[in-house]
């Protein structure tokens, strides 16, 4: 009788072990979802079968939007030569609101078709964009450069158990100058809930480190940089001084409101297809790199626009913004504590006026001071202390 020998190979060289085949799933999901980033979690696809079929299953999913395609990149020149033309009141309207129109249709192709291309991100030359211009090619756009772009409308399609999601667009949308500081935080349901705005003129870094390189006897004083005025308090007692109506403080501060209030909604406005298809989703954020605006949705307030129809400008594609009540902030010279010093500082609270109906609405400031990171969360708590202006908005 005879019986098989063991190869001698096979027992000094045993066959490879994929140490990945003894985790499980659930521990596999959880790497993915610290993972997150919708690139990252694509090339995790080509991997292995096991893992093209778990990655559609992560909760955690982070959209970077690299770039903006815009048809007016590649419009001939004789489109300077009509802005010319059409006067000075065109340049001041795009001087002001021009920074907000390119980056909110961009997101319009948040609404592209259907498409399984989570195997086709994963190609080194391709990366995620949102593209302007009529229509909407279902293969993604590719550059001069042979860079192949695809919405992230196209590849969130591929993703069935979402719960928290983040976008981040490559910039703001609103066209400021250097050093000039304005942020904004707005959460929405089917409408504005909220919206926080923070502003200054302009931002004077490190005002410390100036002074002590000047020294009490050089040729600049700690007046000559903060123009006189101490940290937040003032000896102004809260009250805005007259030039602030005088020299345009007040209306810049008008346009930015109205600006952010417009990116806010258009935002809100183009991302309801994306909410509608991801019933499961229970956070929703959309941010810039910038780190100009945030946009907030919770379950609940997700759970609204499902069942609540938005009501659209008819003006534009954005959310209309209700009728609302500010409260209005100043101080003159805002120094914080490491230092940096913000001239004109203003901060705007923002509800809807059937909201801010109630007395308990008005007086809760807590929200405030937690809705931006520091050290401007810090500048947000000093101003609130000041003398409070209230004023009014119609819907727009």
């Amino acid at each position: 009788m005879s019986w098989a020998r063991p190869d001698p190979v096979q027992r000094i060289h045993p066959p490879p072990i994929d140490q990945f085949d003894r985790l499980p799933d659930s521990l596999l999901l959880l790497i993915f979802n610290k993972i997150g980033d919708v690139k990252a979690l694509g090339r995790c696809c080509v991997v292995s079968r096991r893992f093209h079929s778990l990655v559609p299953q992560v909760e955690n999913v982070f959209v970077r939007v690299d770039c903006v395609i815009s048809d007016d990149d590649c419009s001939p020149s004789s489109s300077s030569d009509k802005s010319r033309a059409a006067g000075p009141f065109l340049n001041l309207f795009r001087l002001v609101f021009g920074g907000i129109v390119k980056p909110l249709q961009a997101l319009g192709q948040f609404l592209g078709p259907k498409r399984s291309i989570l195997n086709e991100i994963l190609n080194s030359h391709s990366s995620s964009s949102l593209s302007v211009g009529p229509g909407g090619a279902d293969d993604g756009e590719m550059d001069q450069g042979g860079v192949t772009h695809h919405s992230p409308t196209q590849v969130l399609r591929n993703f069935n158990e979402i719960r928290f999601l983040r976008i981040e667009l490559p910039s703001g949308e609103l066209g400021i100058d250097d050093g000039v500081l304005l942020k904004w935080r707005a959460d929405f349901g089917s409408t504005l809930d909220n919206c926080v705005i923070l502003g200054a003129a302009s931002v004077i870094n490190n005002v410390r480190m100036q002074v002590s390189e000047f020294g009490n006897d050089g040729f600049c004083s700690y007046n000559n940089i903060t123009g006189g005025s101490n940290v937040g308090i003032g000896d102004d007692n809260g009250s805005i001084p007259e030039s602030f109506y005088t020299n345009g403080g007040l209306k810049l501060r008008v346009v930015w409101t109205i600006s952010s209030l417009i990116a806010a909604s258009a935002r809100h406005y183009l991302l309801q297809p994306i909410i509608a298809e991801h019933k499961t989703l229970d956070r929703l954020v959309l941010t810039d790199a910038d780190g100009q605006g945030v946009l907030r949705m919770n379950r609940d307030q997700l759970e609204e626009l499902r069942v609540k129809p938005l009501s659209a400008s008819s003006a534009s594609k954005r959310t209309q913004v209700p009728a609302l009540n500010m409260r209005l902030w100043y101080a003159p010279y805002l120094e914080l504590p490491n230092g940096v010093v913000l001239k004109g500082a203003t901060l705007v609270a923002i509800r809807p006026s059937e909201q801010s109906a109630s007395k308990k609405e008005v007086s809760d400031t807590s929200w405030l001071s937690t809705a931006f990171e520091e050290p401007y969360g810090t500048a947000a708590k000093i101003l609130i202390k000041r003398r409070t202006y209230c004023l009014e908005m119609n819907s727009f």
